[in-house]
Parts: C-alpha cells; sequence; structure tokens
C-alpha cells in the first residue's frame, strides 16, 4: 500500500549523485547536451525520472521538487534548501544527500560559484590564482577542519527541522558510494557516478527508512 506524504512534497537537494549525472550519456548538467543553453547547471530533465528521489516520489505519489546539482557544496546545499522552506508554506518530506567536505561556494558577480579541490575547475580570471592557492590549501588537516565544521552545522540544521516538525533524512555521499559498491552497482564512463541501477538500489534502501521516518534520521550503511 502506497504511503502519502502529508505536505505531497518530496524535497531532494545534494550534489551530482543526487542530480543524476551521467544517466544519461556523459551529461552531468542540463547545459552539457548540446540542444540545451550551455549554461544550465540542473539535471538533464530526460534523466530526473530515472532518480532515486523520482522513485521515492511516484511511490509515495508526491510532487518531487528536485534541487541537487552537479559540484554543488554542502554550503549551495543549505542555502538553497533554506530557501525552499523559507518560500514554501507546506512542510515538505526533505532527503539530501552532502556532498565531500572540501567544496565551497564564493560569491562573485551576483552570482555563487561551485569550488572543488579537484585543481580543474574552469574560475573567471581575476579568480584563478585565488583558486589555485585554495587548492594547494587543501591539506588532509584542512579536511577533517570542515568535516567538523559541516558536522556540526548539518546537525545544527537538522534539530532546526525538528523542531519545525519537518521530516528528513539526511546521508553523505560516502555512504551512498560505499553502500551502492557493496551492492555490485558500476559507475559509469569509469567515472564516479553510477548508472539507473545505483539508483534503483538507493531508492530500495532509503524506502523503509523514508515510510517509517516520523523526524530526523541520518542514513548509516553498516
Amino acid at each position: 500500500v502506497k504511503r502519502k506524504l502529508d505536505s505531497m512534497i518530496l524535497y531532494v537537494n545534494g550534489d551530482s549523485n543526487s542530480a543524476g549525472a551521467e544517466i544519461l550519456k556523459d551529461y552531468c548538467f542540463a547545459g552539457d547536451d548540446p540542444t540545451i543553453c550551455n549554461t544550465d547547471r540542473r539535471p538533464h530533465p530526460e534523466v530526473i525520472h530515472k532518480t532515486y528521489g523520482a522513485k521515492l516520489a511516484k511511490y509515495l505519489n508526491a510532487t518531487l521538487v528536485l534541487e541537487a546539482e552537479s559540484a554543488s557544496s554542502n554550503a549551495r546545499i543549505l542555502r538553497t534548501t533554506k530557501n525552499f522552506l523559507e518560500n514554501t508554506k507546506a512542510k515538505p518530506f526533505i532527503v539530501i544527500g552532502w556532498t565531500t567536505w572540501d567544496r565551497e561556494e564564493w560569491p562573485y558577480k551576483e552570482e555563487w560559484l561551485q569550488v572543488t579541490a579537484s585543481g580543474t575547475d574552469s574560475v573567471p580570471a581575476e579568480l584563478k590564482e585565488k583558486y589555485r592557492q585554495w587548492v594547494i590549501d587543501q591539506t588532509p588537516e584542512e579536511v577533517r577542519t570542515k568535516k567538523l565544521y559541516w558536522t556540526n552545522l548539518i546537525n545544527q540544521f537538522s534539530n532546526e527541522l525538528n523542531q519545525q516538525h519537518i521530516k528528513h533524512l539526511f546521508f553523505h555521499i560516502d555512504e551512498y558510494t560505499k553502500y551502492l559498491t557493496k551492492q555490485g552497482c558500476k559507475t559509469v564512463n569509469n567515472g564516479y557516478h553510477f548508472g539507473e541501477d545505483g539508483h534503483d538500489a538507493w531508492y530500495n534502501f532509503l524506502l523503509e527508512r523514508l515510510t517509517s521516518t516520523q523526524e530526523h534520521s541520518t542514513i548509516k550503511t553498516n
């Protein structure tokens, strides 16, 4: 028997793994498709229904709001989730896949740049030296400091949601990757993203927890 969410909204945020990156060809953003505006950073419209979030929403007969974005930082995830909550009267069920600790977002000309420690990000010319030095500074000790900072901030956010009686499930990308690898799911294009079979497996893993959660739960796969 399918259960309906009271709010009828399932809100999903996260990085490329929640956005369905590379389910279709090697597209991480909608704009990677030459038929779509190359500045469009949203998930490709043809993969949304194949993501674990869409599968959960279908089972629960809920409306999916998918704000996950490839290359997203935890700062962006938190900022956009809070913005959504501030601008909706409904109480959604929130699922968030938090990303790697090193990522940041930088304000730039009334926009936000998402940066990672890969050293391969494309940044405006005037930020190239800043980015180069920032990558050098991402030592293991610095990443551990960021992990502690974000763990505390995420727990604080969870407490805020509990106070508002907003149901939510949080997981970290490391748990997602570890679980799918144990299930025998393979990444696509010799990269880091899983195909639709991975989203199927994660959907099945989350389903019982999603339908039984009263308020907060943090996913652990072991």
